[in-house]
């Protein structure tokens, strides 16, 4: 009699849900904390000991981030009130727990440094070595985080500062030695504004580190329109990920001020991704309207991959002779169909519409193949072509990076940054590092089931 038997899954839920010893043990065997504790231990023998326990610490603000805790003053609460807490952070009967300010010169310590980045780093390399992802399809989004900061206050506008009178506008049009003055003043205006401040493709001459030294960090109003197309305003900041759509690993992850546009963080996290993950190779990435920039297409094409980006027409109006996805159209308005694509001359193959073959008007003028150079607007013409059943296969899988930001906002405090000013970022990579070491647990005990599951049958 034979027997069946069903694939057990593993999921981020049953890890977060596991008794607090089992969860710990799993999460600090995949994620090393050593690394860390190079930054913030003391850096010399000479001088008084330290008393402090640095690998408890640590453990305890990985911990806080799995049971959601909100604040270090909770922390502190827990660590006090519950002994068996107190031992699963590393805590042992003689240390005492420590006061908020020295978590918060914890925080300050690695704040300055690159262990986050280069603990993340290492755990995405171990998951392609252990084949857990390919990182063929990728996408990026941007998601809203508020600040703890306090909203900016409005001006107050001293009357007796105003000037008197207010000089009038000469009226008509400039001479040529007072537009070429004009000309020469926006071109130095131009040249002095921030790198961010400046148009998207004066960052692809940029390294990632050029670009990582100049991103605003400050906490600013931001705007962005909700499933419901209603603009939705906030005070903080905006988390960038770049995410492997298979398995939802997060591959780069970036954070800026809330007024940064989403397009002008893409080539920063794509160049991230290429400096510091060369071994994996990216075929399509996928992105919402607002990545739909001829820089970032240029960005994708240099890294070898195909861009699928929604279009945004930008109040364009529509093309004589083609449909809304800039297709050829018959005398009769019906669309050729996508047939391929012709790598060696990047060219976008379109056939005869099924319509023309029983089409009365049809005197045979009508032109069989179309052939489009991919070269005369990459926006428009992409690889499978938009309108076409394998463009709209591949973008629903988008979504995995709206998910990926759903779960660090549910489950890994993204919505609950704590820390003010620039030292939020240290919150915001505390989520993303959790995340990453909880997903590869997750996926190497689903491994040791099917192993365990196949030895059985």
């Amino acid at each position: 009699m034979s027997s069946v038997h069903q694939e057990s899954l593993f999921t981020l839920e049953d890890l977060l849900n596991l008794s607090p010893q089992d969860t710990y043990g799993f999460f600090f065997n995949t994620l090393d904390i050593r690394p860390f504790l190079k930054v913030v231990s003391k850096k010399f023998v000479l001088g008084a000991p330290t008393q402090l326990n640095y690998t408890a610490m640590l453990r305890s603000l990985f911990i806080r981030v799995i049971e959601r805790i909100p604040t270090i003053k909770d922390l502190r609460k827990r660590l006090k009130q519950s002994v068996e807490f107190n031992l699963n952070c590393g805590f042992t009967g003689s240390d005492r727990i420590p006061s908020e300010a020295t978590y918060s010169r914890l925080i300050q310590k690695l704040q300055g440094s690159a262990v986050f980045e280069q603990t993340q780093e290492a755990l995405v390399r171990l998951a392609f070595q252990e084949g857990f992802l390919d990182a063929s399809t990728v996408a990026m989004d941007a998601t809203h985080v508020e600040s703890r900061d306090r909203q900016p206050e409005k001006k107050k506008v001293d009357v007796e500062e105003l000037p008197t009178e207010i000089p009038k506008k000469k009226r008509g049009r400039k001479s040529k030695a007072e537009r070429e003055k004009w000309l020469q003043e926006q071109l130095e205006i131009e040249a002095n504004r921030p790198l961010f401040e400046k148009k998207v493709e004066e960052q692809l001459p940029c390294t990632f580190t050029q670009l990582r030294g100049q991103i605003p960090l400050a906490p600013e109003w931001g705007v962005k329109k909700n499933s419901a197309g209603k603009n939705v305003f906030w005070y903080g900041f905006k988390a960038h990920l770049l995410v492997d759509c298979k398995s939802q690993y997060i591959l780069t992850a970036l954070l800026s001020s809330g007024s940064i546009n989403d397009g002008k963080m893409a080539i920063p996290l794509l160049k991230m991704l290429a400096e510091h993950h060369p071994e994996l190779e990216v075929k399509q990435v996928l992105a919402d309207a607002g990545y739909d920039l001829a820089p970032i297409y240029k960005q994708v094409e240099g890294m070898g991959a195909q861009a699928l980006i929604d279009y945004n027409r930008r109040k364009e109006s529509l093309v004589e002779g083609k449909d809304k996805y800039f297709r050829p159209v018959c005398k009769e308005g019906n669309s050729y169909r996508y047939d391929s694509c012709d790598a060696k001359y990047n060219t976008l193959k379109y056939t005869q519409p099924k319509e023309c073959t029983s089409c009365p008007f049809n005197d045979g003028t009508c032109q069989k193949v179309f052939k489009i150079k991919r070269d005369s607007d990459p926006r428009k013409y992409t690889v499978p072509a938009r309108g076409s059943d394998g463009y709209y296969d591949l973008y629903k899988k988008r979504t995995a990076v709206e998910r990926v930001h759903a779960y660090l906002k549910e489950y890994f405090q993204l919505n609950n940054m704590r820390h003010r000013g620039t030292k939020a970022q240290v919150d915001f990579y505390f989520s993303c590092l959790t995340y990453t070491a909880s997903k590869l647990t997750v996926d190497r005990w689903n491994q040791t089931l099917e192993r365990s599951a196949k030895k059985v049958s």
